[in-house]
C-alpha cells in the first residue's frame, strides 16, 4: 500500500515538474519572438533611416544637371556660384591628394607602433600605449585643427613666406587623427595570428625581425588593409579640422603649401549661403552624395578584404 502511493506520489510530482517546465518553456519561447521582432525592427528603421539619407541627397545631386552638365560639373575647375559656373573638379582633386598624403604620412607610423605593441612590447608597457593609443580618438576635431592652427601653421609659414595653410597642414592633422583607427586594428589582426607561424619561422632559422616582416605582416595583411580603409574613411569625411588650416580657397592646388578646398570643407563653407533648391544648393549635394558613395564603396571593399582575413 504504501509502495502504491509512494508511486502515485512520485507521478504527480513528475508531472508538476514537467508542467513547469513547460510553461517556462513557452515563456522563453515567446520572450524569443518579442525579442526576435524587436531586433527585425531596429534593424528594419536603419535600413529605412539610411535608405532614406542616400535618396534624398542622391535626388537634391541629381538636380544639379538641370543647370550644368556633368562633364563641367566632374571636369572643370572654375567654382564661381555668382556666374553659374560649378567646376568641382578642384574640390575632388584636393579630396584625393589629402586622403593619400594622410594615409601616406600615418601608416608607417601606425605600422611600426603595432608591430611594436603587438610583439616587441612588454605587457606592461602595451597596457600603457594602448589606451593611451585610443584617448587620442575621444579628442574633438576642433581641438586639432585649433593644434594645427596655432603650431603647424605658423611652422609652415616659415618655410613659405608666411603662408602655411594648404593640403600639408591639413594631412599632418589627419594623420594624427587616423592614427589611432589604424594602429588599433593592425595590432589586432597581427595578435590573431596563430602562433604556428611565428613558431615554425622561427624553427627554419628566420630572425625576429624577419620573422615580423615577411611572415606576420603579410598574413596579416587583410586586417591592416581594413584598418587603412577604414582611416581613409575617416579621413574623407573630416571637415573641421581640415576647414580650420587649409586656407578654404576654391582652387586647384599648385603646391602642398597652397591654399584649397576639399568637398567636406566647400559644404560647409557655403552651404548657409545658398537657397534650398538652387543650382549651387543641390551642388552642395551632389557633393554629398558623391562622399557618401565613396564611403560605400570603401565599405564595400572592407567587406571583400574581410572574407580573405582568415588564417587557414
Amino acid at each position: 500500500m504504501n509502495s502504491f502511493a509512494d508511486q502515485l506520489t512520485e507521478s504527480v510530482n513528475e508531472e508538476r515538474k514537467e508542467h513547469r517546465m513547460n510553461r517556462w518553456t513557452r515563456g522563453q519561447n515567446r520572450n524569443d519572438q518579442v525579442m526576435r521582432w524587436i531586433f527585425i525592427g531596429s534593424a528594419s528603421l536603419v535600413t529605412f533611416i539610411i535608405f532614406s539619407v542616400i535618396v534624398f541627397v542622391g535626388w537634391q545631386g541629381v538636380k544639379t544637371f538641370s543647370g550644368v552638365t556633368p562633364v563641367e560639373f566632374f571636369f572643370s575647375t572654375e567654382w564661381t556660384p555668382s556666374q553659374n559656373k560649378f567646376g568641382a573638379f578642384s574640390f575632388l582633386y584636393s579630396t584625393l591628394l589629402l586622403t593619400l598624403l594622410s594615409v601616406l604620412l600615418s601608416v608607417p607610423l601606425a605600422l611600426s607602433g603595432a608591430v611594436f605593441m603587438a610583439k616587441i612590447a612588454p605587457k606592461w608597457v602595451r597596457e600603457i600605449l594602448r589606451p593611451a593609443t585610443d584617448l587620442f580618438v575621444g579628442i574633438p576635431s576642433v581641438v586639432y585643427g585649433l593644434i594645427g592652427l596655432t603650431v603647424i601653421v605658423p611652422f609652415l609659414g616659415k618655410f613659405n613666406e608666411g603662408f602655411g595653410y594648404g593640403i600639408l597642414p591639413a594631412a599632418i592633422i589627419l594623420a594624427i587623427m587616423i592614427l589611432p583607427t589604424i594602429l588599433s586594428i593592425s595590432e589586432d589582426a597581427i595578435r590573431a595570428l596563430p602562433g604556428r607561424l611565428e613558431e615554425a619561422s622561427l624553427a627554419l632559422g628566420a630572425t625576429r625581425w624577419q620573422t615580423i616582416w615577411r611572415v606576420l605582416i603579410p598574413a596579416a595583411r587583410p586586417g591592416i588593409l581594413t584598418g587603412i580603409i577604414l582611416g581613409m574613411g575617416r579621413a574623407i569625411g573630416e571637415t573641421m579640422a581640415v576647414f580650420m588650416v587649409i586656407g578654404n580657397s576654391p582652387q586647384m592646388p599648385d603646391s602642398l603649401l597652397s591654399s584649397a578646398t576639399v568637398l567636406t570643407t566647400a559644404i560647409v563653407k557655403d552651404m548657409g549661403n545658398t537657397h534650398y533648391g538652387s543650382t549651387w544648393n543641390n551642388a552642395l549635394f551632389l557633393m554629398a552624395l558623391v562622399l557618401l558613395l565613396v564611403s560605400l564603396a570603401l565599405i564595400l571593399i572592407i567587406r571583400i578584404v574581410a572574407k580573405r582575413s582568415e588564417v587557414k
